[in-house]
């Protein structure tokens, strides 16, 4: 590669993070979701005369884009809620994600022209999946029942693998002109399986990386950026599913998580995911927006009018055939089974109706679509392949703007958040905060007697610990919507934070007094940090 393009695309890319910051901030001055403002945002900078036009390796998308974003989805989901929610989370995963491909194949055969089976089930495996960052984005901000969210999320990381899967073998059938059903069941079970056997084995070799060797926080979190390179690369290399090998690695990484990271570890690798995953998902979805032009450009014999005419049903299609899904998916269940019946409150009609609106499109689809190759193994052009895209493109754009918008006003008026049954956030976290506590102190008394009566340093820290045990009651109480204890607890918030300040201040002071090592000044001063955010995400 010449100096002048490297130079070039390395400035290229450091402009798109730029721009994307700047419409971020923007996004959420106007409060609008970052993955919708983003896609529109990259959508009109595509028209300004002189920019030059962006095209997308996806292989890029798909190896350098969706191991990490699928490791950090399965790390910081909820391995309980996961298994609590497992069967509304296959059946929208596979379920869901099958018939889906199967609808849009036929419909998309039967309506377009010269358009075969084999085409619209790859058509079909490449929109099925709804993408998880744009439904939680949205979400952020909006009370919804945690049942909700869990399934949104627990669907989202196993149905990329699923449509992938149906997306290889339509592929595979579109090439070889053949498709044989109980093959390709097969296949799938094998292509499924192994990708999360490899997923679980080369998990297990990081974690036994992680607890035995000599590793510190910086070596730890560079480890956790090559594991999911490690799963996809591996799986893939052997024909199986890298999609499930990465969720599958992350989910188990991430339950072993508390045996194998220490706290600096855990603020370090947490800290830095965070704001990798939001410059790798913010780059794909201004990509996305970027991106449109040149496929419109490329439609060839297609008018644009009937490209956006198949593009407008076949979005209508998907975005109805997930509202018929939801119900029956949640209802037939419950009328067949005693123990569900029993053992699950009633998802009610809110529920089903916002997790079927919440079915955007993104990262996935866009990959898959542009995966498709130019050439057949003949040397012909592929057939259809500028339309497939086009399609794509548009059900990105009316899924992530139309239902991205109007889910928030949805979710209000369904009422659903007044519905919620469990134990509000910050009770929860006041409430494990005194479990804590508690444990914490009869450990002490029962273990270390003559240490408190001898040792006055231990002694501190236990009236320190049951301080904070009294500390925490006070808090539970006054979130029993007392209006004189929410007052005071607004108050010790007040005056807490000011001690905060006047504290930083001081570090400050000290910097300039040279009689205090630098580095001890900053691990005090991320103490403070940790106590501010402490008291941030405390109700006020």
């Amino acid at each position: 590669m010449h100096e002048s393009t490297l130079h070039g695309n390395i400035l290229l890319v450091l402009g798109l993070l730029f721009a994307m910051l700047l419409l971020v901030m923007l996004g959420q001055k106007m409060r609008i979701s970052y993955p919708i403002f983003l896609v529109l945002a990259g959508l009109a900078l595509s028209f300004i005369p002189g920019l030059p036009a962006i095209t997308i390796d996806p292989n890029l998308i798909f190896l350098i884009f969706l191991p990490p974003l699928l490791y950090q989805a399965a790390w910081e989901t909820s391995w309980q809620d996961f298994w609590r929610w497992k069967r509304p989370i296959g059946l929208l995963a596979f379920g869901l994600v099958f018939f889906t491909s199967s609808i849009v194949a036929y419909v998309s055969r039967s309506m377009i022209p010269s358009f075969t089976l084999p085409l619209g089930f790859l058509l079909g495996g490449i929109i099925s999946p709804p993408d998880a960052v744009a439904a939680t984005s949205v979400l952020k901000g909006v009370k919804v029942p945690r049942r909700v969210t869990s399934i949104l999320e627990g669907e989202s990381l196993i149905n990329d693998a699923s449509s992938l899967i149906v997306f290889r073998f339509a592929l595979a059938a579109v090439v070889s002109g053949t498709f044989v059903w109980h093959e390709a069941a097969t296949s799938f079970v094998l292509v499924s399986g192994m990708g999360i056997v490899v997923g679980l084995v080369v998990s297990h070799v990081f974690y036994l990386i992680h607890r035995y060797l000599p590793t510190t926080p910086s070596i730890n979190t560079v480890l956790t950026f090559i594991a999911p390179y490690g799963m996809y690369l591996l799986a893939e290399e052997f024909h199986f599913s890298g999609v499930l090998a990465v969720v599958s690695g992350g989910l188990l990484l991430s339950f072993r998580s508390h045996r194998v990271f220490d706290a600096d570890t855990r603020l370090q690798a947490n800290s830095v995911w965070a704001s990798v995953g939001f410059a790798l998902n913010g780059l794909v979805f201004i990509l996305i927006g970027l991106e449109l032009p040149v496929v419109v450009g490329g439609l060839g014999s297609y008018s644009l009018r009937e490209a956006i005419s198949y593009g407008l049903i076949i979005s209508g299609i998907v975005i109805l055939i997930r509202l018929l899904w939801m119900f029956p998916a949640a209802f037939v269940p419950r009328l067949l089974s005693h123990s569900i019946r029993t053992g699950e409150t009633s998802p009610g009609w809110q529920g089903p109706l916002i997790i079927g609106w919440a079915g955007m499109r993104g990262v996935v689809s866009l990959a898959s679509a542009l995966s498709v190759p130019l050439l057949l193994s003949n040397g012909q052009a592929f057939p259809q392949r500028n339309l497939i895209l086009f399609i794509t493109f548009v059900v990105i754009l009316i899924t992530l703007v139309f239902q991205g918008l109007t889910l928030p006003a949805l979710i209000r008026f369904t009422g659903v958040a007044e519905l919620e049954e469990r134990i509000p956030p910050e009770e929860q976290e006041a409430g494990i905060r005194l479990r804590l506590r508690r444990v914490a102190l009869s450990h002490m008394a029962q273990h270390y007697a003559d240490d408190l009566q001898q040792n006055e340093l231990i002694r501190a820290l236990q009236q320190r610990m049951q301080a904070e045990a009294q500390r925490t009651g006070n808090l539970l109480e006054a979130l029993d919507y007392d209006e004189s204890k929410r007052q005071a607890l607004q108050r010790y918030h007040q005056v807490l934070l000011d001690v905060l300040h006047v504290q930083r201040e001081e570090l400050f002071v000290l910097r300039h007094e040279d009689e205090f090592e630098e580095e001890m000044l900053r691990h005090q001063e991320a103490q403070l940090d940790l106590d501010e955010a402490k008291i941030s995400h405390m109700p006020h």
